[in-house]
């Protein structure tokens, strides 16, 4: 026979309105949430499969291996204090002793306990899922553009707009938001990068095509001696990602993501003929 035991990363948000210790998450009540991890040992000293000293109270405010306390969210219908707003929650401090459940009286905390906010608001920006730039030119890249004809680039509008993902633990979410900022284009072609602000605007039916676009490029030589006889078009996207959550949010790093689509350039030809 086997024993379970649990183990978690303790938070680091402090419980504004406990006056007797600052909650953690226990592992042993919610063996299913992220952060805890299960491990199966043999049977022992109860001292040993929770890591406390078999008795008094741990600086984390667990009662130490005879018993556990923990905050839990309690009377989720309840109205906020006056004054309160739509962050935090009401609390009560729930211990485990001996088999034995007992639950304080609840407070208001202006933020969950026990949750790393910053972790999970990391969380949540790895499960953002961000599309491919989709490259659009005008003239159309398929079968070639020609030398010295401006050519029209932005981001097709469906792989552009604002994206989000929440991670959550018992308590609380919080929600990443990224939003695309600017396109950088790469030519190939020995010029520099061109970076645009917004995805570009689209080129319309009646607008002439010698026109130079607000966002475009107009190659200089032909591609015919480069791999393939197409120089490589490169759009980068860069995404400002933002978090929200109880009592406040902030921002994160950065996200780029990127697409490629080849693009042959010919020289135009002049026809000279001869009148008879």
């Amino acid at each position: 026979m086997t024993l379970l035991a649990a183990t978690a990363v303790t938070a680091s948000a402090s419980a504004a309105a406990a006056d007797d210790g600052i909650g953690h998450v226990d592992c042993a009540q919610n063996p299913s949430m992220p952060g805890c991890d299960l491990t199966a040992e043999s049977p022992g000293n109860p001292s040993e499969a929770s890591g406390g000293s078999g008795s008094g109270d741990a600086e984390d405010g667990s009662t130490g291996a005879s018993g556990t306390c923990y905050w839990a969210p309690v009377d989720g219908n309840r109205p906020a204090p006056e004054g309160k707003g739509p962050q935090g929650g009401w609390y009560a401090r729930t211990c485990l002793s001996n088999g034995i459940g007992s639950q304080g009286t609840p407070v208001w905390l202006d933020q969950a306990p026990g949750v790393d906010l910053a972790a999970l608001a990391q969380s949540a920006r790895s499960q953002l899922r961000l599309p491919a730039p989709g490259i659009r030119t005008n003239p159309d890249a398929a079968p070639f553009v020609l030398v010295r004809v401006p050519v029209w680039l932005w981001v097709n509008p469906g792989s552009w707009g604002t994206r989000s993902a929440s991670a959550s633990v018992p308590g609380v979410t919080v929600t990443a938001t990224a939003i695309p900022t600017t396109v950088r284009w790469s030519f190939d072609d020995a010029t520099a990068d061109l970076t645009c602000n917004g995805p570009g605007r689209p080129w319309k039916p009646g607008t002439d095509p010698r026109a130079a676009s607000p966002c475009g490029h107009t190659y200089i030589r032909s591609s015919a001696a480069a791999p393939n006889e197409a120089f490589r078009l490169r759009a980068t996207v860069t995404w400002s990602v933002t978090w929200s959550g109880p009592g406040g949010g902030g921002t994160l790093a950065p996200l780029t993501t990127t697409s490629t689509a080849a693009v042959r350039v010919a020289q135009s030809q002049a026809i000279i003929g001869s009148a008879r």
